[in-house]
């Protein structure tokens, strides 16, 4: 039965219905599209990445620390209880952000020192910027790089050579410290000595690199790196002053990520001046664990140490209108998603090669129950105890070495033969819902389990050691 008003269709309506479809498709093209329609902008990518940032530091994860700009941009996105580092210390876990792919694959074992050691993040490799920039992105990188830098003993790729237009950075730490750092780097040339905070530094850098280039009408992808709090720290009196004595250790410390939360503060209101806030995929995250154990959020173990302490950071992904917001994820998920992740959200098709990760984007979207990880996060690093672990649901499988290095403490890439033949021992399995603090081993008790882990773990190890670069040899 027809309704008094109903007529028959006509030719208007089905151009409405087209230019509906067009405007609510998600690649935002019509099939044959009218003259005058304009496809959606490709969304901008920033990535904001602590220094040694503890999974309890910022307020937002229940920590000491008045961070109201995390705080907010946690609230407009999803934020992740349960996210990892790419490793427990900073190297590999960088490697492992911008590759997708275990930092062993990449050619990094350890954090690299290069003027001693030949390693560096492979060119072979392909990394985020290089994927971003082939889709048509502006790219820069801004803050700490330490994925290998030239030196009079040892030749290796800058940045540019990664895919960075543009790059501002250090080899390792801000030099001295965070105050006054006279080590920096602009697009191969050093800078001398900055007055001010490294944080603001970068910041500022940042700032200028999106003013100058306002008008371009490329997206693109501001890679910023953080030096805080990695030591030595540094932070002025008067925010220290809100933590404490201008001399007490904790409240530097908490000074220096206080003032990051002012530098990143800055930087979106950049964003926003520009306009181009509600288009741009903001991700927030640590590289390790806090080398403080009273950040860690009680979880065993601190930086350099495969226990959750070391390993597990804050990770928050915010895209308004994309990215579910005022969201809390219980999944566990890490740094070695970045890649798949930006890949999915943004469409593109992921690197030729095997990543580690997984696209997080039905997550994010709010379809948990369509999202199924491809591989279980796998974790190793040579000098730490145990020496691997692997996160596979709610279960945690740690292990120790069947061989023995050197006393060094600084990787030597004479230990390689040693790490890409050698086994494990002395497994033990935690349930990490019922027993995040990994007090509690269940290995004995659980045999089959206990087996079917092992076998996980084991066949990833195989998988990478079979890529695994020898510096020593090559």
């Amino acid at each position: 039965m027809k309704s008094p008003t109903s007529r028959p269709i006509h030719w208007i309506d089905l151009l409405c219905l087209a230019t509906l479809a067009c405007l609510f498709s998600q690649s935002g093209f019509c099939a044959q599209p009218l003259e005058n329609a304009q496809p959606l902008k490709k969304p901008n990518v920033v990535i904001l990445l602590a220094d040694d940032l503890g999974f309890q530091d910022i307020g937002c994860y229940g920590g000491p620390v008045k961070t109201p700009t995390l705080d907010a941009l946690a609230s407009k996105g999803t934020r992740f209880r349960q996210f990892y580092s790419g490793c427990a210390v900073c190297s590999p876990s960088r490697a492992t952000l911008m590759t997708g792919r275990h930092h062993i694959r990449t050619g990094v074992y350890s954090w690299i020192h290069d003027p001693s050691q030949k390693s560096h993040l492979l060119l072979r490799e392909v990394t985020l910027a290089e994927v971003l920039k082939a889709a048509g992105y502006a790219t820069a990188h801004v803050g700490k790089w330490h994925l290998g830098l030239p030196t009079p003993e040892h030749a290796k790729p800058t940045p540019d050579q990664h895919g960075f237009d543009h790059w501002f950075a250090t080899w390792n730490n801000a030099e001295p410290s965070h105050r006054n750092p006279g080590n920096f780097i602009r697009n191969g040339k050093p800078v001398g000595r900055i007055e001010g905070y490294s944080c603001q530094i970068v910041a500022d850098e940042a700032i200028r690199w999106l003013e100058q280039r306002k008008a371009e009408p490329e997206p693109f992808f501001l890679n910023v790196w953080f030096h805080e709090p990695h030591a030595p720290i540094a932070a002025p009196d008067s925010i220290v002053r809100d933590y404490g004595s201008v001399q007490n250790r904790a409240a530097i410390y908490s000074g220096t990520i206080d003032n990051t939360d002012k530098a990143i503060e800055r930087l979106l209101q950049k964003l926003q001046k520009l306009g181009v806030t509600d288009n741009t995929l903001i991700i927030y995250a640590s590289d390790n664990g806090s080398y403080r154990d009273d950040r860690t959020g009680g979880l065993r173990g601190r930086k350099g140490l495969n226990w959750e302490g070391g390993i597990r950071v804050p990770g928050i992904f915010v895209w308004p209108g994309v990215i579910q917001s005022n969201v809390v994820s219980s999944t566990p998920a890490g740094l070695v998603d970045v890649m798949p992740t930006i890949c999915g959200l943004l469409g593109l098709a992921e690197p030729d090669r095997h990543l580690d990760g997984t696209n997080l984007t039905p997550i994010l979207k709010g379809q948990p129950g369509a999202w199924q990880r491809k591989q279980p996060l796998f974790w190793h690093l040579q000098k730490s105890r145990p020496v691997v672990a692997m996160r596979d649901g709610d279960y945690s499988l740690v292990a120790e070495p069947d061989y023995e290095l050197s006393k060094d403490n600084m990787f030597q890439e004479a230990w390689i033969a040693k790490i890409r033949s050698g086994g494990y021992r002395n497994f033990q399995m935690f349930n990490l819902s019922k027993d995040p603090q990994q007090m509690n081993d269940i290995a004995a008790e659980n045999p089959a389990l206990l087996e079917e882990l092992k076998s996980k773990l084991l066949k990833i190890n195989r998988s990478i050691m079979q890529e695994a670069h020898d510096w020593a040899t090559q």
